[in-house]
């Protein structure tokens, strides 16, 4: 690289206030260095402010409410760079990733989504989810940087901007929780590749201040429900629906309440992604 990046970074964040200043710090220090915008979803505890006063090189955009996820696409309205790279209040990308991952999409024109190699804490150890898309079920493409992937962490990942903006980002309706699964269907249906690249590296250090696994769970179950019926077969549809019932009714009643907006929201998946995305189930079963 010359010294300049086409890259910009997106963070949205809530409540977190040290530990986003932690991570833009980190992110400040990268060379060449990224352009940053934070998203605060409506925070209390003065995150606006202290990101204002102490980074002023950082782009600061205050949401009115908590969009959850979809925050995360005001960011990258406010975007000028090619690439988009995301990070969480509590991650940040190793040096050298973000001028990797631009290669890898300068050099494969069709790859719209890179998911990164991530390392968790001090310790960095590996995230175990590195290894469920390293052994991807998934049919290659020759030439493809990396294993084809259906799924990404959001806190890992850089995307084409005009890949992310065409299918329209992250859906507001799904708030927290599988976001991801809905992105990356959407674009394998736009006919984008989604690759899992082990030399572009992020760094996870999850916060304290985060839902219980319990809730975390919940949320997803009932995600899960509601991608089922905006994008999946009915047979699907159905059966993902009586997984929750069976995990939490808790979950399969909050799907039920949105199902008449997810309903609305319904777009089949071509039958090749459909396929994938059993396939990719299976191996989690």
């Amino acid at each position: 690289m010359d010294g300049r990046i086409d890259t910009d970074v997106v963070i949205a964040t809530r409540n977190r206030r040290d530990e986003l200043l932690r991570t833009v710090r980190m992110l400040l220090e990268l060379r060449p260095c990224p352009r940053v915008v934070v998203v605060d979803d409506a925070s209390t505890d003065g995150t606006a402010e202290a990101i204002a006063a102490l980074h002023p090189r950082v782009e600061l955009i205050r949401a009115p409410d908590n969009l959850g996820a979809a925050a995360r696409n005001l960011g990258v309205l406010s975007c000028r760079a090619e690439y988009v790279a995301f990070s969480d209040d509590d991650s940040w990308w190793e040096q050298g990733a973000l001028p990797r991952a631009e290669r890898l999409f300068a050099e494969h024109p069709g790859v719209g989504l890179i998911a990164a190699k991530t390392l968790v804490g001090a310790q960095q150890r590996p995230d175990a989810v590195n290894e469920l898309m390293a052994r991807s079920p998934l049919p290659g493409s020759p030439g493809l940087p990396g294993p084809r992937v259906l799924g990404f962490t959001a806190c890992a990942a850089v995307v084409r901007r005009r890949a992310f903006e065409e299918v329209g980002g992250f859906d507001p309706m799904l708030f927290f929780g599988a976001e991801e699964k809905l992105l990356a269907c959407d674009l394998a249906a736009a006919g984008w590749d989604l690759v899992y690249a082990d030399d572009v590296v992020a760094h996870h250090h999850p916060s304290p201040a985060r839902l219980s696994r319990a809730d975390r769970e919940a949320l997803e179950l009932r995600n899960n429900v509601l991608i089922a019926w905006m994008r999946r077969s009915p047979s699907a549809a159905v059966s993902e629906t009586l997984h929750a019932l069976r995990r939490s009714r808790r979950s399969t009643a909050g799907a039920l309440r949105r199902l008449p907006e997810a309903l609305r929201r319904r777009r089949r998946l071509p039958d090749r992604v459909e396929r994938e995305l059993t396939t990719v189930e299976s191996q989690t079963s």
